[in-house]
């Protein structure tokens, strides 16, 4: 079993990855996936310093390698790293929790677990586990909820730093409906909130996210001291849940009779924004999709989360409409969410939108993994692709990780991107974390299944 590799100071990897390259260079939802997908089924990757510097086949590159080490990845499919948009690294330890819905399941198992977190070692001891696991899934950026503790904040942040990883995370800012124990004040989370971003905000490959864990959660004034911070810090992220489960939604309703409905809490209070990502969005309405791509807004798909606590199935083809486009990234949201692979989120994604009669192709999940989630955190500029320039945060997929794979797979890695199709739909269904052979975060190898603890 692979273990990720401890890391041994930083200064961004120069080395040159050979294997089949695979990333996007337009939105395959909104034209042909043959225009959209950029394939090399002998291809060079070269790395200089942390950023991609040039892609194209081993036969024009190899003469540009000079003097960096050559990985021959030969036989496995590299991919840029995937992207989590919504995930609980605090409910680690609570993943598959069984028997409820959303609201009983936080008041059952989350909140307990969340309390744990006030301990700043323990905070740092989960964390370490969380990165771990990520990077063994090939995760290599995630938009995280902390606890309401500021001390699980920086305990987060401080194990992503020493790993040199694009994270997200902030402080859950929680001031009613909640255990005393972790209930802050509309001004102490706006306080705290304001202090960490302050710290951490900007600091390495390291930002923050302002995140009122949902409305039910917070009263009208935390829900205007948060637009507050994004008005004081405008890069900074808005992160936080949206129309869920059934009865949450009514919840909502009787909470904040003022308002027309969910999303127009958050839209009231100044909270809808470019920067601004919602995490599931199951029960939205059509208005509401479209004032979420009126707002440039983005919505986190968690499919092995609302399928869990029976949320309902999200109507991906409605966020993709043409007329109104809402960007989309997948969240794993673990701990209800059963997976910290993202292969396996896409598997249930292609679920999902089968039981709603629509398709999911390969190419559709594997960009909502890496470039649809980097647009979905407004990071297109820096991740999500193999652009020259872009930090080289990647992931390697040994389509013959496992005899299954390997007997499905058996004509190795295709020249044409139907039989290319066809292979990666078999790592959305049947891949997981197996199928991951490393992980490489700007040019230097985190992750690796050859590495293993004996």
């Amino acid at each position: 079993m692979g273990q990720p590799l401890a890391s041994s100071g930083f200064l961004g990897g120069t080395v040159a990855l050979r294997g089949a390259l695979l990333d996007f260079v337009k939105d395959p939802f909104y034209g042909p996936e043959a225009e959209a997908v950029r394939y090399v089924a002998d291809g060079l990757l070269l790395v200089r310093e942390g950023k991609v510097e040039a892609t194209g086949t081993y036969a024009d590159l190899a003469a540009s390698l000079g003097d960096r080490p050559l990985v021959d990845h030969t036989g496995c499919l590299i991919t840029p790293g995937f992207i989590d948009t919504h995930i609980h690294y605090p409910q680690t330890g609570m993943m598959a929790a069984y028997g409820e819905q959303l609201l009983e399941w936080l008041n059952r198992y989350t909140f307990p677990t969340e309390r744990r977190f006030a301990d700043a070692d323990y905070a740092r001891s989960v964390a370490e586990l969380f990165l771990d696991e990520l990077l063994k899934n090939g995760t290599t950026t995630a938009l995280v909820f902390a606890a309401v503790f500021p001390a699980s904040v920086e305990a987060f942040f401080e194990a992503a730093e020493a790993r040199h990883l694009r994270m997200i995370s902030g402080k859950v800012m929680m001031d009613r409906n909640a255990p005393d124990y972790l209930r802050d004040t509309a001004q102490s989370s706006y306080e705290e909130s304001k202090a960490l971003i302050e710290t951490w905000h900007g600091r390495g490959r390291l930002l923050y996210a302002v995140t009122p864990r949902f409305a039910a959660t917070s009263t009208e004034a935390q829900l205007k001291l948060a637009a507050r911070l994004l008005d004081e810090f405008p890069d900074v992220y808005l992160h936080t849940h949206l129309s869920e489960n059934v009865n949450e939604v009514a919840w909502i309703r009787e909470l904040f009779p003022q308002y027309a409905g969910y999303l127009d809490v958050y839209d009231q209070t100044g909270l809808v924004r470019e920067r601004s990502l919602f995490a599931h969005g199951v029960q939205l309405t059509d208005a509401e999709f479209q004032r979420l791509a009126e707002a440039k807004a983005a919505i986190s798909f968690c499919p092995t989360s609302n399928l869990f606590l029976g949320s309902g199935l999200f109507r991906i083809e409605q966020a993709k409409n043409p007329e109104h486009p809402v960007k989309v990234g997948l969240g794993t949201d673990v701990g209800a969410g059963t997976s910290f692979s993202l292969l396996q989120t896409t598997n249930e994604a292609y679920k999902v939108a089968q039981l709603r009669g629509q398709k999911l192709s390969a190419f559709k999940a594997l960009f909502l993994a890496t470039l649809g989630g980097a647009r979905a955190l407004c990071l297109e500029d820096k991740l999500g692709s193999f652009e020259p320039g872009k930090e080289a945060d990647v992931v390697v997929l040994d389509p013959q990780a496992t005899p299954l794979l390997a007997l499905r797979n058996e004509g190795g890695i295709p020249e044409t991107l139907e039989g290319l199709e066809d292979l990666l739909f078999s790592l959305v269904i049947m891949g997981g974390d197996r199928a991951v052979a490393a992980t490489y975060i700007m040019g230097e190898r985190a992750y690796s299944s050859k590495v293993n603890s004996l």
